[in-house]
């Protein structure tokens, strides 16, 4: 008997059943699957924050996966800056470790999907090894990147805020990813680094820095008085308010650094916080030129290239 001899009800009940899986079945299961991601997603990046969260220390230690890599700092626990710089560090591989599982969880779910809507996904899962080999001969500088990205963010050689010397690049970590560190120059342009392309880092904000303090005098001023005025003034200036907390050691009096026509170069180093030495060097420098000038300390002679005709 052909179906459209069939009697009004048994057709509608042969298009129910047909259509069934389609219009219930399988919207259901990728919408369930859609909701396991969001949730799944959701759970892992919350277990990340919590992992990487910086510690209270009011509340006493808390076991961390970053603990071990926190130590590396070599600071004593209770040091501010230390924390600081540890909870600096756990922001940016938190926030790699939550892209890499954004990406799992995403690939998941279209595999899923697929698979619900009748596709044979065991293709798509052998082309894609095979695409990764393929990748891995034919783009070695992206895999390098990414390898050297990776050891970059567990050896902390650097993290965002930083101020690095990555060679051609010189200024302030924007961002950290397994691929490209972008870094912001004093001039306000943003470089964008490629990873396996860093060969040598040269960063300003780890431990401590020194701030050096070059000062010019004139040939026939007095040297040592000139030491006496310079050492005394950067002495009054670290206890302001304003620069104390960064200062470290007391300032140290080098003396003499250079010799030069028309001028004799005073240098004073101090110890301070990292990434402070500019601000304390201008700071510095300031109160020993105006002390000069109270104490008539000579300046150096400006010679003047002659005038071409």
């Amino acid at each position: 008997m052909s179906m459209s001899n069939l009697p009004p009800q048994n057709l509608a009940f042969e298009l129910t059943e047909t259509n069934r899986e389609w219009l219930i079945e399988r919207p259901l299961a990728i919408a369930g699957y859609i909701l396991a991601a969001i949730v799944l997603r959701f759970v892992l990046h919350r277990l990340i924050d919590r992992m990487t969260k910086p510690r209270d220390p009011s509340k006493g230690p808390r076991r961390s996966i970053l603990k071990p890599l926190q130590q590396r700092a070599g600071k004593p626990p209770g040091d501010p800056y230390a924390r600081e710089r540890r909870a600096q560090r756990a922001q940016t591989i938190g926030s790699v470790f939550k892209s890499g599982v954004s990406i799992i969880v995403l690939v998941w779910a279209v595999l899923q999907t697929l698979d619900s809507l009748g596709f044979n996904v065991a293709p798509f899962i052998a082309s894609a090894g095979i695409a990764g080999v393929a990748l891995g001969f034919g783009a070695q500088n992206l895999v390098r990147d990414f390898i050297s990205g990776m050891f970059m963010l567990l050896e902390d050689q650097y993290g965002v805020g930083d101020v690095v010397d990555v060679g051609d690049a010189v200024g302030t970590v924007e961002s950290v990813g397994l691929r490209v560190t972008t870094i912001r120059d004093i001039d306000g342009t943003l470089w964008f680094c490629r990873n396996g392309e860093i060969l040598r880092v040269g960063n300003m904000s780890q431990g401590h820095a020194v701030a050096v303090v070059d000062i010019p005098i004139a040939p026939t001023a007095n040297v040592h008085r000139a030491c006496q005025v310079a050492l005394r003034a950067v002495l009054d200036r670290v206890e302001g308010d304003d620069i104390a907390p960064d200062v470290l050691d007391k300032p140290e009096l080098l003396g003499v650094n250079s010799v030069i026509a028309g001028a004799v170069t005073l240098r004073l180093t101090v110890r301070v916080r990292a990434g402070k030495q500019w601000g304390v060097r201008r700071s510095l420098t300031r109160a020993v030129l105006e002390a000069f000038e109270q104490d008539e300390i000579g300046s150096p002679t400006v010679l003047l290239a002659p005038a071409t005709p």
